[in-house]
């Protein structure tokens, strides 16, 4: 047991690992929320403890898992103590975790949550669901991000907010890529500012919608759904629509990062507009779109992204290219191939293929994960993606 404390509630709860295990008196999916994977974000946690101690289990028709992320740093209320534990989760660091005879802090808690993660999959009835609780730095209102496979987007599509795809393509190891890689919905939700009270209550809110939204409980089992509802879509400002990641400023080690006051999550920029100071020069918008998750806390390696709404003619194009498997047609142009029998990942030899850019690849559903000097890799989360796991859910069904 841990003490977090909340300085918009000024409280402070006792938590494990475990907040809350509900099974359900019936069969059904198998949910599980992450809160606190960053230890300077306590909002999930309240929330998983407020909500989740309030159902009952004739009310739930499978099984609900409330979980803390980085206990040690919640205790020191610090968004991390050695290394950020929402940036480990590749294959290389899994594969040596269980060998490996010293760990960090990040890496103990790692391994906690990686040997919970497999026991809900080898003992959980499908289908499952990922949930990851986080809030910012800056103001914002409430949304979603994804690794963009068709069934986050669709169901990501049933909450009233807006939704950021493509974020996988310029961060290393966040928990829920790896949950991704493995073909399970998984999704971010980004409720407000770290030490805001709507914060929690936006939190409270999405997890309800998830129970419901996941049928492991129904409307009726939630008095208050449409409050909650309601709730979302009046904190989203009438911002709806999914956006893409289309540029990140990375903080590079020992070098001075401040961010500009007064932006805002989604906030319009235009091209040549000053966002931040870098080793003393301005850093400018080399866009008109919209800022993205500006920093404003001393810990983190991301300064700003930039993000642009996608037209709806291009998500329902893309779906129909994806649906169809078109991307098999990928390899007939010149400098891409398969990188081995698994048709999971493609190699592009950039002498060749300089005339590609990426959001054609980002049609079929590639994502850029690797580059060196003369080729790139492209991954595919279609490919990995259990989608019959999924195909038969109302939410699938509909059309992104």
């Amino acid at each position: 047991m841990i003490q977090v404390y909340s300085e918009a509630l000024k409280k402070t709860i006792s938590v494990d690992r475990l907040i809350a295990n509900i099974q359900g008196t019936s069969d059904g999916p198998t949910v599980v929320f992450f809160s606190g994977i960053h230890g300077n974000e306590p909002a999930g946690v309240f929330a998983l403890e407020e909500s989740l101690r309030k159902i009952k289990p004739e009310d739930v028709r499978g099984s609900i898992y409330g979980v803390s992320g980085n206990l040690k740093a919640l205790r020191q209320k610090q968004r991390y103590i050695d290394e950020d534990l929402n940036r480990i989760w590749t294959e290389h660091n899994l594969n040596k975790l269980e060998r490996k005879e010293k760990l960090n802090n990040e890496e103990h808690e790692q391994l906690e949550l990686y040997v919970f993660l497999k026991e809900i999959l080898n003992k959980g009835k499908p289908p499952y669901y990922f949930i990851d609780l986080h809030t910012t730095s800056s103001k914002t209102v409430p949304f979603i991000t994804i690794n963009d496979a068709l069934i986050n987007r669709r169901f990501s599509n049933q909450f009233p907010i807006p939704t950021v795809l493509g974020i996988e393509e310029y961060l290393n190891g966040p928990l829920l890529s790896y949950i991704n890689s493995l073909g399970y919905v998984s999704l971010g939700f980004e409720s407000g500012q770290h030490d805001e009270i709507k914060a929690i209550s936006n939190s409270i809110s999405f997890i309800y919608l998830t129970l419901v939204f996941t049928k492991i409980m129904g409307r009726d089992d939630v008095p208050s759904f449409l409050e909650h509802f309601k709730t979302l879509e009046s904190e989203s400002k009438s911002i709806r629509g999914v956006f893409e990641v289309i540029y990140l400023h990375k903080i590079m080690e020992q070098q001075p990062f401040k961010m500009l006051n007064g932006f805002e999550n989604f906030q319009s920029v235009k091209k040549g507009k000053p966002l931040a100071l870098s080793n003393n020069e301005t850093l400018c918008s080399k866009y008109n779109a919209q800022i993205f998750m500006p920093l404003y806390q001393p810990q983190g390696q991301e300064g700003f992204f930039i993000i642009r709404k996608i037209k709806p003619f291009f998500l329902k194009l893309s779906t129909t290219l994806r649906q169809f498997k078109m991307d098999e047609l990928l390899i007939i142009l010149p400098g891409v191939s398969w990188e081995d029998s698994k048709k999971q990942v493609l190699t592009v030899n950039l002498n060749t293929a300089r005339f590609l850019v990426k959001p054609l690849f980002h049609l079929f559903g590639y994502r850029n994960k690797q580059i060196d000097k003369t080729h790139l890799k492209l991954y595919n989360r279609e490919r990995t993606a259990k989608t019959k796991m999924y195909a038969k859910e109302v939410w699938y069904k509909t059309p992104v």
